[in-house]
C-alpha cells in the first residue's frame, strides 16, 4: 500500500488512487486561500492544485500536460496536478505558495 507524505502527515492508499482525492479524504487541501472554494473539482481545467511530487505516480495525461503549459505554470517549474496524478509508490507531496501554488 503506497504512502502520500504531505504536510507532516503519512496517508496510506490504494495504488491508482488519484493524488487529490487522497489528500482530501484526509481532510487535508491542495488548494491555497480562495483556491479551496473556485476550483475546477478535479477535471484538471484550473490547475489550482499543483503541487510537487517526488515519488512514484502516473505520468501526465495530455489534459495535465495542456494545463500546465499555460500561466503561471509551465512544464520546467515541475509540478503535477494532484487531480490528474495518480499515486503508483511512496509519494512526497509540497505546495507552494502563490494561489496556484506555482512558488515552490
Amino acid at each position: 500500500m503506497p504512502t502520500v507524505y504531505y504536510q507532516g502527515e503519512e496517508i496510506e492508499c490504494e495504488e491508482g488512487d488519484v493524488l487529490r482525492d487522497v489528500l482530501k479524504e484526509a481532510g487535508l487541501s491542495v488548494h491555497n486561500g480562495s483556491t479551496r472554494t473556485f476550483n475546477c473539482h478535479g477535471l484538471g481545467q484550473c490547475g489550482t492544485c499543483a503541487v510537487q511530487v517526488d515519488g512514484e505516480v502516473s505520468e501526465p495525461s495530455r489534459r495535465e500536460e495542456a494545463r500546465l503549459w499555460l500561466p503561471p505554470h509551465h512544464p520546467s517549474h515541475d509540478v503535477r496536478l494532484a487531480c490528474q496524478t495518480r499515486v503508483e509508490g511512496d509519494v512526497e507531496v509540497t505546495k507552494g505558495s502563490g494561489l496556484w501554488g506555482q512558488h515552490i
